[in-house]
């Protein structure tokens, strides 16, 4: 029997200052949700408040996962990709944390449990996503790579994407009055998808930065345009108004500047990446 392999160390068996640093931190968010759980720090309804802190981390873990291939490539970082399934299983162990929380607030009753799920839409679709994420979690071994075959598996592991648009609905149905944070999930996703098509255009060859500089650019302004379809249809408020709002910044920091920001960020620090890494020339 080979010995079980410790998270924090790569594949070389070395300890890693990177996974060491990313194990850590994926435990802080629950300790943290823990911590104001003890200390009366939720409110007048801490269970329902945990659980929907718990949820939001959940699939910000997700995001994170899906970020990762795109960041790796983007910033020439290739030992990036050594996190990438660590957070992929927290991400399902805080799902599964969810869900008990949930079943916390019933009481328990397994019943009731299964037919809210049944009954209510948003609860559905959040069950789909944590199955999504079992069946990830359970194929996410070396055995499992090796039994799938590389092919196999990395078709399964492409189901993430819509496991992410799944969360992100799930967060967005619940979400009674704050939209902010879904309509930043919905600029981010379509970053990510948008980089896989580019990635799938030039093939093996590398994206290329310009392209990643106008999808950054583009990200914004979908968010704004998605978050304006959203408030006409639902409330009937003019595109143009939703989008004014965006650009003046009177009303806060609106969805679309903080996709902006960050996918802005992560442009800037591609390019100077690649600015270090040109070769210099000798003087003659």
């Amino acid at each position: 029997m080979q010995p079980l392999k410790r998270p924090w160390r790569d594949y070389s068996g070395r300890v890693s200052p990177l996974k060491t640093a990313v194990f850590v931190a994926l435990f802080m968010p629950g300790a943290w949700v823990a911590y104001k759980f003890a200390t009366d720090q939720l409110g007048a309804r801490p269970l329902q408040e945990a659980l929907l802190e718990i949820g939001q981390w959940t699939l910000r873990l997700v995001f994170l996962a899906l970020a990762i291939t795109p960041l790796s490539r983007v910033l020439v970082w290739p030992r990036l990709n050594l996190v990438r399934r660590m957070i992929g299983v927290a991400a399902f162990a805080y799902v599964c944390t969810h869900l008990t929380l949930y079943t916390a607030s019933e009481a328990f009753n397994l019943g009731t449990v299964a037919g809210e799920i049944l009954k209510r839409v948003y609860l559905s679709i959040g069950f789909v996503a944590l199955l999504g994420l079992t069946a990830l979690a359970a194929t996410s071994t070396d055995a499992m790579v090796r039994r799938l075959s590389p092919r196999r598996w990395q078709a399964l592991h492409r189901f993430v994407y819509l496991i992410a648009v799944l969360g992100a609905w799930h967060f967005f149905l619940q979400t009674k009055l704050d939209e902010w944070e879904p309509f930043v999930m919905i600029g981010l996703l379509a970053w990510l998808l948008g980089w896989r098509v580019l990635a799938w255009s030039f093939g093996r060859r590398p994206v290329p930065l310009w392209s990643v500089a106008l999808l950054s650019l583009a990200a914004g302004p979908f968010t704004a345009l998605a978050e304006a379809l959203y408030f006409n249809l639902k409330m009937h408020v003019p595109i143009e108004r939703v989008l004014m709002a965006d650009l003046s910044l009177e009303t806060g920091l609106r969805p679309a500047w903080v996709v902006f920001g960050i996918v802005a960020a992560v442009t800037v620090a591609a390019f100077g990446r690649a600015a270090l890494r040109r070769p210099r020339l000798k003087p003659a």
